[in-house]
């Protein structure tokens, strides 16, 4: 049996007397896309920040690639392979936008890993375009959209190539339109459509999202959890026509999200 990429287990996390999460366990495979939904305060964001450290687990374990990581510190977890991207976005505004990815592009993973013949500008430049705004590699981050602040955001994280990238509400904020760019764009690295040095494969994912119709056309299984415990697993075709996720969350008309 093959070992997961990651595993959550029995994760608990306490804020003085709130139980914001409680023995939470799911899994992520390699090669594999994978959605978290739920309420506002289910403790989507609190997850996604205590696999990442950023947040200290009350209790449970981090796994990744068969090795502890909890509470491991976070450039040791970045420099091990995880990247992830926030809820609000927070650049260094001053900065123009291909310095902000060229900061990533200096973590010792890519000086250990990447292609030796490229230099950090190159490197962050093909993750701009790769996120489709290389045009505004010189603007100061401080001038972008929302929209175009989610994509340097992405840059960011895929700058240090990882093998598996947290999203925190990739869609959050924007038009139709732009959540469909960022979702296709989702799509193709995980089909390893990478820049810079290429692999066989993209990395494995875990997206937060409330925008559940986009949400559920890329990923393989869904976690759902509700008041900091998981509720259901399972395919996209599953939760949506899981009755009690359907009745607690996602609603009766949202049963033909998935065709």
């Amino acid at each position: 049996m093959q070992t997961p990429l990651l595993r959550v287990a029995g994760m608990c996390k306490n804020f003085g007397g709130l139980r914001a999460l409680s023995d939470v366990n799911f899994e992520i495979g390699n090669d594999e896309m994978v959605g978290l939904i739920g309420p506002n305060g289910a403790g989507k964001s609190t997850l996604i920040r205590s696999i990442t450290s950023v947040l200290k687990p009350t209790q449970g374990n981090v796994i990744f690639k068969g090795k502890d990581i909890t509470g491991d510190s976070i450039a040791n977890i970045v420099n091990m392979g995880i990247a992830s991207t926030a809820q609000i976005v927070k650049p260094f505004r001053n900065l123009p936008v291909i310095s902000n990815v060229m900061v990533s592009c200096l973590c010792p993973r890519i000086r250990r890993t990447g292609d030796w013949v490229k230099t950090v500008e190159l490197r962050a430049k093909d993750a701009l375009e790769f996120c489709g705004i290389a045009d505004l590699a010189l603007e100061r981050a401080s001038v972008l959209s929302h929209g175009d602040l989610k994509r340097l955001e992405m840059a960011r994280a895929i700058a240090t190539e990882p093998e598996l990238l947290l999203l925190d509400e990739p869609f959050g904020g924007l038009n139709q339109a732009e959540t469909t760019l960022i979702a296709k764009s989702l799509k193709r690295l995980h089909k390893g459509g990478r820049f810079g040095r290429l692999h066989s494969e993209g990395p494995s994912m875990l997206i937060v999202e409330h925008k559940l119709a986009d949400l559920m056309k890329i990923v393989d299984r869904v976690v759902v959890i509700d008041l900091g415990k998981v509720l259901a697993i399972g395919t996209p075709e599953e939760i949506v026509n899981n009755p009690y996720v359907v009745e607690a969350y996602i609603g009766k008309k949202e049963e033909r999200l998935v065709s």
